[in-house]
């Protein structure tokens, strides 16, 4: 086992319109979030968040600590949830065992001290990403099996956005300090996510795509409002939206995609919309 970590720094949008293809890539897009039996993360300074991907495949891979948070195990002074995009495996928190099935949410609290993912079969293995931020208390690790979060309907399949938003870590569900998490699956036949399009201005928030097609793509949009710009996503992928960024995108087919927030409050709808007539 071993884990690799690299680190992005903040952007203002004055950046944007300089940066090409590549450069964008470089600075928002996580593209290798998940490598057999090793940990990789990223550790982003805006708002300090880190996102991991953890793919146990030959035996079971510990969650360390690492330079650039400052402390010799991960939860001294953070908290994140994680939620299985892969097959179905076990978390072990401290000795107690959580089994997370595919799109199932786990949430885990400052202070906890041994954490250890496992996949049930190495043919099909676990795909754990994980979401975290500084936590200032402790809240208790609790877990979300699939469907079972606060469930909104929302979009209509005339505009090709309707989709199904499950609310998993939220002010009115599993507690936590800073973080904000869950999953939001477009019906078949939609592929636009996030219409009308926004920002949060207090908030840093991630995207993690899953579940799209092998030969299907996301085209991914972010900038400020007036000044937009785009990405191709594949499976498994992630986005860093910084708080000026919108976070929109269309499919070439139906998919998935985890949201987490981080920032000044937890509250969800703490946003400034922008119709698409606005958009350039």
């Amino acid at each position: 086992m071993s884990i690799t970590v690299s680190q992005r720094y903040a952007t203002s949008p004055d950046q944007l319109p300089g940066m090409d293809t590549n450069e964008m890539r470089r600075r928002y897009l996580v593209d290798d979030l998940f490598s057999a039996d090793d940990v990789r993360a990223v550790y982003s300074h805006h708002d300090r968040i880190v996102m991991a991907g953890i793919l146990p495949v030959s035996g079971s891979v510990a969650l360390p600590g690492f330079p650039e948070i400052r402390s010799d195990r991960f939860f001294d002074h953070r908290e994140a949830g994680i939620i299985n995009v892969g097959d179905t495996g076990t978390v072990s928190v401290d000795g107690e065992t959580y089994r997370l099935v595919h799109g199932a949410c786990l949430y885990i609290g400052r202070g906890i001290t041994d954490v250890e993912f496992f996949s049930e079969s190495s043919d099909s293995p676990a795909r754990f990403y994980l979401f975290s931020a500084p936590a200032h208390t402790s809240y208790p690790t609790m877990m979300v099996e699939p469907g079972q979060g606060n469930v909104l309907e929302l979009g209509d399949q005339k505009t090709s956005n309707r989709r199904t938003l499950n609310q998993y870590i939220h002010a009115n569900g599993i507690r936590s300090c800073q973080v904000v998490m869950g999953v939001t699956t477009l019906h078949e036949g939609s592929m636009w996510n996030t219409m009308p399009s926004h920002t949060h201005d207090r908030r840093t928030e991630c995207y993690l795509y899953f579940d799209v097609p092998h030969d299907a793509r996301i085209v991914h949009l972010m900038g400020e409002p007036q000044e937009t710009r785009h990405m191709i996503v594949a499976n498994n992928e992630a986005i860093i939206s910084p708080s000026w960024s919108i976070h929109s995108g269309v499919g070439t087919e139906a998919y998935s995609f985890v949201w987490a927030m981080a920032g000044e409050n937890q509250a969800f709808d703490d946003m400034d919309t922008f119709p698409v007539s606005e958009m350039r």
